[in-house]
């Protein structure tokens, strides 16, 4: 399972995004991808996302069962605590 969350991103980027996720909200994706599409679309994104953010949340082999990725500025990061990541207001 992949959630892939975009901020102030151009509509490429959505529609890019659309063609293998459902988008429930806007700027909100979902989907099942394999481990190389995920890769593939989340470099695409931080390359077209030069003034936009994006969050990506997917299952992972660890002790919470997902990792948290993120690119660009937001008002909220990625602080990791003996492993568990965590969510951190700036």
């Amino acid at each position: 399972m992949v959630v892939m969350i975009l901020e102030r991103v151009p509509e490429s980027v959505r529609g890019e995004l659309s063609l293998w996720m459902i988008e429930p909200k806007a700027g909100v994706f979902v989907g099942n991808l394999s481990a190389l599409v995920r890769d593939k679309l989340w470099d695409k994104v931080r390359e077209k996302s030069k003034r936009g953010s994006c969050t990506m949340i997917h299952t992972h082999n660890n002790e919470q069962g997902y990792l948290i990725s993120q690119h660009g500025e937001s008002s909220r990061t990625i602080e990791d605590i003996e492993g568990i990541q965590l969510i951190k207001f700036s």
